[in-house]
């Protein structure tokens, strides 16, 4: 059972990545890499996420965050990868990439 459940934890922390004609984009992957690799995705969006600070994981305050670090911009990259497979959510900042998520439906 311990085994079971040390194998199920190690999983969790392997980075995701993208299999697309023949090639595969992984966390660290540029823009321009990820396009080159998979093609244009079917929709994108971008937001600007707030910048936090540590210790505390709080937000930067105001008026701090609007002279100092307003916000960070995220891209967000949807690619429909055919009947049989999940949708993949592939998420930017700083121009790389950061994570990749797979799902039914974007959220």
């Amino acid at each position: 059972m311990a085994a079971a459940i040390a194998a199920l934890h190690g999983a969790s922390a392997n980075a995701e990545s993208l299999r697309c004609h023949g090639n595969i984009a992984s966390e660290g992957d540029s823009r321009l890499s990820v396009l080159h690799k998979c093609g244009q995705p079917m929709l994108t969006d971008s937001f600007c996420a707030p910048v936090y600070y540590a210790p505390s994981l709080m937000p930067v305050p105001q008026p701090f965050a609007s002279v100092v670090a307003p916000c960070q911009q995220v891209e967000e990259w949807l690619y429909d990868r055919g009947e049989g497979n999940l949708m993949a959510t592939v998420r930017f900042k700083s121009g790389v990439v950061q994570s990749i998520t797979y799902g039914r439906a974007p959220k």
